[in-house]
């Protein structure tokens, strides 16, 4: 479960393309929530003044999430909660598939990367829209000579990011690799429920929450004056 097997490669134009066990996994997980989220159209098509049973849950859960939003980035900003609630959703997910024996795609660095780059690419996106030229004046702040370090600054949010759910999530799967390696059979059973809930649905809350909480605070910061 630590080395990331490759599946298949596939040659386009003399390029190797190689489809690893993360791609494979992340198809995998996105499929399931795109069936989800058909399934979740289709039976809110009748929708209800009073909510009951599924349409209840799915409306606390989008309710709760955009209010969290609403909490941190302020009204004028809450129209970017889709996005976070779609980054929640697939890390989140990410984490519980582990428990069904799945490798969790934020264990490989090249998908904390690509999420922290995406949050990234938002972050300054939004600070260009709402703060215009004052955004760009920031990185020469308070001084020109100030602008290597400024933008250092800017590209490490990505990385640390990245780093930090990825470290956090590889280390619950080497943990649980090695428990299953070293321990003979009879301990398998019982034991590892309790690690998977610990390191897959707790610690895995615990870090989509981080990774989304600290995403949030770089938008409000780059689009706030």
């Amino acid at each position: 479960m630590i080395n990331i097997d490759n599946i298949w490669v596939l040659e386009i134009a003399g390029f190797e393309i190689w489809i690893t066990e993360t791609i494979v996994n992340t198809w995998f997980i996105m499929l399931v929530l795109i069936l989800f989220a058909i399934i979740a159209r289709i039976k809110l098509r009748t929708f209800k003044e009073v909510p009951r049973g599924f349409q209840n849950v799915i409306e606390i859960i989008v309710e709760t999430f955009d209010k969290f939003v609403t909490n941190t980035l302020g009204e004028e900003l809450s129209y970017i909660a889709p996005w976070f609630f779609m980054v929640f959703v697939f890390i989140l997910s990410s984490s519980l598939f582990s428990i069904f024996g799945l490798r969790a795609p934020t264990a490989d660095w090249a998908t904390t990367f690509a999420l922290a780059l995406a949050s990234f690419l938002l972050i300054f996106i939004m600070g260009l829209k709402h703060q215009k030229m004052d955004y760009l004046k920031s990185y020469i702040y308070p001084h020109p000579i100030f602008f290597p370090l400024n933008l250092i600054g800017e590209l490490a949010k990505p990385v640390s990011l990245s780093f930090r759910l990825f470290g956090n999530v590889l280390s619950g799967t080497i943990i649980l690799t090695l428990y299953y390696g070293l321990t003979p059979r009879l301990v398998q059973f019982g034991i590892p429920a309790i690690l998977h809930a610990f390191f897959d649905v707790a610690f895995g809350a615990i870090q989509t929450y981080i990774f989304v909480i600290i995403s949030l605070m770089y938008v409000k910061t780059a689009a706030s004056d």
